[in-house]
């Protein structure tokens, strides 16, 4: 049986620099470098995460979205064909 990590390690290469920029910053939030470094990196991704899920419209686009929702166009042939197709599947 294998044996589950509840941690992993992130190893970091970094010009000088940035190392001694992370650590004041780190220090001045009362942080080791460790949480300041998987808190800024967690903060971040969430970031990403949150803008490639959510999709924006204007007013405009949205009502129509949802107009089409609740009132959705009549099938076209293409879908009518695909439905048949999944309905002789079974």
């Amino acid at each position: 049986m294998a044996v589950m990590k509840s941690e992993e390690r992130v190893p970091a290469r970094m010009p000088h620099a940035v190392y001694e920029k992370i650590s004041e910053a780190a220090q001045s939030v009362g942080a080791t470098l460790n949480q300041f470094l998987v808190q800024s990196a967690l903060e971040r991704a969430n970031e990403i995460l949150e803008r490639e899920r959510i999709i924006s419209l204007s007013a405009a686009a949205a009502k129509r979205v949802f107009n089409l929702i609740e009132n959705p166009p009549p099938p076209g042939d293409r879908l009518k064909k695909a439905m048949q197709r999944r309905k002789n599947l079974r």
